[in-house]
């Protein structure tokens, strides 16, 4: 897999007589670097804002601004992250550094890496989270443990602090279907 390799992206609809179509069939859309050069690669995929999702004829790509890091309250949202393998860039961020990082994902307040975080990019989200590794291995960091994942394993990470670090040698493609949350028990 390359670090920028395309997918494509197809979406469906109906008609005007009500049967089913393709309305769309090229690589998403939107496509945003965070972290400088040679930094993780977000693909915007699609989300909603609402559950029930509104299912209608052909509304198109919902409309939005930049990266936001969760979805829309009562929404979902699907991206697709490629990566890079981790270097000293990564591993020595500052926490000011990593909140930064946050912020240019539309999340800054996401950020929850103080002295003696086990990563600095550790960050917490009200949500449920499905992640897919579709292409290499990935490492889960949680604050009480840590495991790899490999292509074809699935997390389901619920509103836990954690952080990705890609500790191989090649990019890592994870697919992730965000779900809008709500803590309880005095999470």
């Amino acid at each position: 897999m390359s670090e920028t390799q395309p997918f494509r992206r197809i979406v469906t609809g109906h008609d005007p007589a009500g049967r089913a179509v393709i309305t769309q069939d090229a690589p998403p859309t939107r496509a945003v670097e965070i972290g400088g050069p040679g930094g993780a690669m977000f693909y915007e995929v699609w989300h909603t804002g609402e559950t029930p999702a509104r299912i209608d004829r052909d509304s198109g790509e919902p409309a939005e601004d930049g990266l936001v890091l969760a979805p829309p309250a009562r929404g979902t949202r699907l991206r697709v992250i490629d990566f890079p393998p981790e270097d000293d860039r990564i591993r020595n961020l500052s926490g000011a550094e990593a909140a930064g990082t946050f912020a240019q994902m539309g999340g800054a307040g996401a950020a929850r890496a103080g002295a003696g975080a086990p990563h600095p990019l550790m960050h917490r989200t009200q949500t449920v989270d499905y992640g897919i590794v579709i292409d290499g291995e990935l490492t889960l960091v949680l604050e009480a443990g840590e495991t790899v994942l490999h292509a074809g394993d699935i997390v389901i990470q619920r509103g836990t602090s954690h952080a990705w670090a890609n500790r191989s040698a090649k990019p890592c493609r994870v697919a992730f279907v965000l779900i809008d949350g709500q803590y309880t028990d005095g999470l």
